[in-house]
């Protein structure tokens, strides 16, 4: 689990493929701010732009671990395949503070940026989510982009999708890989878990549960 609170941004400073055709994933190579492993073991888990992936390996001294990717996560995510920017959070402990809202590291959605631009001191984040998503979205709630946790602060639905606006305050771009984003960049897109469990709870069909029990 983790909280949408980015501990670190790396880079992925290599891609391999493990195999040559389309069935086969690929392993990156992450680099870290210094430090940034010292308390990092082999198996751990880490989100990279939002995705949970494992340590196979990884080299303190030169501030680099490495994961694979396998050829269906790398088919519901974006910004995973190619070297550049990425947001790091290492998964939430039992002490650790709640900083943001809970997050699995599943990604739900490909979302599109519409509209990054400066607004006073802060920036307006605008991205269209798939319909499949819009309705998960609400206005006030939480949305995971990139693995940072943010809050909507209005909705639109249309045919195209549903277009949701966020506020990000400077330390978000300066401290974040949200700042590289431009019009027309794809970025991953994980909804509220709880809304996953109201979902469940009203659809699901009490006979079949009452039958079930």
């Amino acid at each position: 689990m983790f909280t949408g609170i980015i501990t670190g941004v790396g880079r992925i400073a290599a891609v391999h493929d493990l195999g040559s055709s389309l069935q086969h994933g690929k392993r990156l190579t992450i680099s870290t701010p210094a430090g940034y492993l010292d308390d990092v073991g082999l198996g751990d888990s880490i989100a990279l732009n939002g995705a949970c992936m494992t340590v196979i390996s990884f080299d303190p001294g030169r501030c680099e671990f490495a994961i694979d990717i396998s050829a269906e996560s790398l088919d519901k995510t974006a910004g995973l395949a190619e070297p550049g920017p990425i947001n790091l959070e290492k998964a939430l402990r039992a002490h650790d503070r709640l900083g943001g809202h809970i997050v699995a590291g599943h990604v739900d959605g490909i979302g599109t940026v519409a509209r990054f631009a400066q607004v006073g001191e802060s920036w307006e984040l605008r991205i269209l989510a798939p319909r499949s998503l819009g309705k998960y979205l609400a206005y006030k709630g939480s949305i995971t982009v990139n693995g940072v946790s943010l809050t909507v602060n209005t909705i639109a639905d249309s045919a195209e999708g549903t277009e949701v606006s966020i506020n990000l305050i400077p330390h978000t771009v300066e401290n974040t890989a949200l700042g590289s984003l431009a019009a027309g960049s794809r970025v991953n897109l994980e909804i509220d878990l709880i809304a996953r469990y109201v979902e469940r709870m009203l659809t699901a069909d009490p006979q079949v549960q009452k039958a079930q029990a």
